[in-house]
């Protein structure tokens, strides 16, 4: 397993209280309203930590899977687990890049707050291998920061806003201030994608159904789906075709290309039977994204 360059297992106790919060509650019930898993479901969790989104999806589904690269988050999650009578999580350190899991092993697969930490080639690896091991018509919620450092007119907002917030908590604040442009400059800084970056990874690692919501702040729901077919050749559309709908950003497609694989970890774990996933990738479909800020 991959180290750990923010050291999750110092950061237990940390991160409880950042979970704990109004926000990051309304951002669980949102992924878990997406998510809606059946009775029947296998639902994996990408980046679990201590369970914020686990232990609320755990009682509606089968089975619920927490992977987490940090096993002091996991222990954390899993003793809450206990206290809480919760029987069907099983818990998993591992990196959310290459999963240890069979092709087609799941129905949901969802995230909050996770992949800020990684770079788009990380995302892509972890995107990629959440198609894997999602099963045909299985579902994807992801939910993350959803901006970047640009001049673009919510970008600016959302870092005025920071900012300004930052600044509000005196020498602290500004302290934090002179720490993150240091961590910007050496590249060390979180690693947030825009929306239409969310859009451009989902459709490029052959998601369909793709669905970008803007939330409240720097929050957004991407939202896709593994299809339950290939096309035939003479169905997909052209690369380069240009999308546009009322309420949504005009968005163009961009031409297939392979799903990024990656190596598989010692000691899989063993889910349902797996089928072959080879055969023909359907062309990415059109995405959707709703610009407007909605209540969580």
């Amino acid at each position: 397993m991959a180290d750990d360059p923010y050291n999750w297992d110092a950061r237990v106790d940390a991160w409880e209280k950042v979970a704990a919060t109004d926000t990051f509650g309304a951002l669980r019930d949102r992924v878990v309203s997406e998510a809606a898993p059946r009775r029947s479901d296998r639902v994996l969790d990408l980046g679990a930590g201590t369970g914020l989104v686990t232990l609320a999806l755990a009682p509606l589904a089968a089975n619920m899977t927490a992977l987490d690269i940090s096993r002091r988050m996991l222990e954390r999650l899993d003793a809450r687990a206990a206290a809480d009578g919760v029987t069907n999580v099983d818990v998993v350190a591992a990196d959310m890049r290459s999963l240890p899991f069979d092709d087609e092993t799941f129905d949901v697969v969802v995230s909050n707050y996770a992949f800020h930490h990684l770079d788009d080639p990380g995302k892509e690896l972890s995107l990629s291998e959440a198609r894997r091991v999602l099963v045909p018509g299985g579902r994807l919620v992801v939910c993350d920061m959803m901006f970047s450092l640009s001049l673009q007119p919510r970008d600016r907002r959302l870092i005025l806003y920071k900012l300004r917030a930052l600044a509000a908590r005196g020498p602290a604040g500004l302290l934090r201030i002179v720490r993150n442009a240091g961590r910007v400059a050496t590249g060390r800084w979180e690693r947030p994608a825009s929306p239409e970056t969310w859009a451009r990874l989902l459709t490029e690692r052959h998601f369909a159904d793709v669905r970008i919501e803007l939330l409240k702040e720097e929050a957004g729901l991407a939202t896709a789906s593994r299809p339950l077919v290939s096309e035939p050749a003479e169905r997909l559309r052209p690369a380069g075709t240009e999308y546009s709908s009322a309420n949504t950003y005009a968005a163009t497609t961009r031409a297939s290309r392979s799903v990024i694989s990656s190596s598989r970890l010692e000691g899989h774990r063993s889910g349902s039977p797996s089928s072959s996933n080879s055969g023909s990738l359907r062309n990415p479909p059109d995405f959707h994204i709703k610009p407007r800020v909605s209540r969580i």
